[in-house]
């Protein structure tokens, strides 16, 4: 395998991404079974390595649980290739000859990746195996924290792909990682795959190319009075400390209405959640952010009894969530905001109409457009709430970050959820190869459609006098 200059300059970036550019110009030739024998033989190859991946993103970064991230690992590649393994991706995807429109797939070119430290391998196994099954080229830039098990990641898919039949250098790796290089990279590349801080998913924006940023998530869970009470707090249980809370589509906080208030409280004691007196969570809430707002990178990922630790106070023996009652959303308010480890805020409202606004005044300080979830049997509340809260993924009685990627919903498997406009994103899919594609779209005069060549005559005769009549009225509106 041929081997090629680290990037570690501005000088080398470019160097190596006139080499990726060559090597996806031949990669786009190659047809849908090439395609697909590149695409399983690079994700098995990512499976394989799950377990020894995992354990460098937890040695590396500090964070997350190593178990739940060789799940992670797994879902990015097995079954992600199970999920689209039939996707088509090359050639004609639709033909419409009655209305004389054939669809082609192309590839975009050269992809920035940008990855995040709370998912480090799994990301970027996830994002290479898309760009392979689109016939891109990758070039990632990993979080400087995690930029060996990233790098190590890439090095496994890209060797498996070369190996059956990929063009060399398609998949890339900026090995010293730097501000300026990312930069860099984003300003050149063809199209952006920011996951990150929004700093660097608004930078991704501000690149002048196409981008598809994940915003900030920060979804609240309601629990219904017509929930399962048990049910609902096993599920964010479950959500929030997998893998530490790293995974940004799970919840950041709790929402019901009086009634449940004492329910869920005693359940919660009952299934590991602790409930912080007002000095604790005054204590932790001096730890979850820094000076300048942004989420203290020391407390990502961390088990709930560390962070109780770092605080000044001790929680009981298997504490799985923190909590912290909180009433206000805002700037000032740390438990209103998006805090990936597993820490809670908990919302009591006097009505189900306080926590529809409560949901909605969470979500636009921080959130919109990404994922909320709700504990309920009733229909019609279920139904409201799904019509008024402003996001792309809306989850009934599942887990968050697992329903939100797609792993226990019908969603789309993805590990970047985009968050739509409302959320400052260009999408609000559950990213998939259907998004790093162009479609080429070949459209026939309507009066001159195949349908005729192929038995369609009256389709046909139809389309030549839909054809006359409109051309008829467009000369009459420009002749007034």
């Amino acid at each position: 395998m041929q081997t090629f200059r680290p990037i570690d300059s501005v000088e080398a970036l470019q160097e190596r991404m006139t080499l990726m550019r060559k090597a996806q110009r031949e990669f786009a030739k190659f047809t849908q079974e090439q395609v697909d024998h590149i695409f399983f033989e690079a994700a098995m190859a990512a499976n394989k390595a799950r377990i020894p991946l995992a354990k460098m993103a937890v040695e590396e970064t500090g964070m997350g649980v190593m178990e739940d991230k060789v799940i992670k690992n797994h879902y990015a590649s097995e079954y992600i290739y199970h999920a689209y393994r039939n996707t088509k991706t090359v050639g004609v995807l639709e033909e419409d000859p009655a209305f004389g429109i054939k669809k082609i797939a192309e590839p975009i070119g050269l992809v920035a990746a940008v990855i995040p430290t709370t998912n480090p391998t799994s990301t970027a196994i996830f994002k290479a195996l898309l760009c392979l099954k689109t016939r891109n080229a990758i070039l990632i830039s990993p979080h400087p924290r995690a930029k060996k098990c990233t790098a190590e990641a890439a090095r496994i898919v890209c060797e498996a792909a070369v190996k059956a039949g990929a063009p060399e250098g398609i998949i890339g790796c900026i090995e010293f990682p730097s501000l300026e290089l990312t930069g860099e990279l984003m300003h050149e590349a063809d199209i952006i795959l920011a996951t990150g801080g929004p700093g660097m998913v608004k930078a991704a924006y501000s690149s002048g190319k196409p981008a598809i940023g994940v915003g900030a998530g920060n979804g609240p869970a309601y629990i219904h009075r017509s929930a399962d009470v048990a049910h609902a707090l096993a599920c964010i249980a479950k959500s929030k400390s997998f893998d530490y809370g790293t995974v940004c589509a799970s919840e950041q906080s709790i929402i019901v209405e009086k009634g449940m208030e004492s329910a869920v409280r005693s359940e919660g004691e009952r299934q590991g959640f602790y409930f912080m007196d007002t000095t604790q969570a005054g204590a932790l809430a001096k730890l979850l952010f820094r000076p300048n707002g942004t989420l203290n990178p020391d407390i990502v990922g961390g088990p709930a009894a560390k962070l109780a630790e770092a605080a000044g106070f001790s929680v009981p023996s298997g504490t799985k969530v923190l909590v912290a009652r909180e009433q206000e959303a805002g700037p000032t308010r740390p438990y209103s905001m998006e805090k990936l480890c597993p820490v809670l805020a908990f919302f009591v409202m006097d009505s189900e109409d306080a926590v529809l606004s409560k949901c909605m005044e969470v979500l636009r300080h921080e959130g919109s457009g990404h994922t909320f979830a709700i504990h309920a049997t009733d229909e019609t509340v279920i139904r409201r709430f799904a019509s008024k809260i402003p996001v792309s993924r809306f989850l009934v009685n599942t887990p968050a970050a697992l329903g939100g990627i797609g792993a226990t919903t019908g969603l789309f498997p993805a590990l970047t959820l985009g968050c739509g406009a409302v959320g400052g994103s260009s999408s609000s899919n559950n990213i998939s190869p259907l998004d790093l594609i162009n479609i080429r779209r070949v459209a026939w005069d309507l009066g001159e459609s195949p349908a005729v060549s192929q038995g369609g005559a009256a389709v046909g005769a139809v389309n030549a006098e839909l054809v006359e009549l409109l051309t008829e009225k467009i000369l009459q509106r420009l002749g007034e």
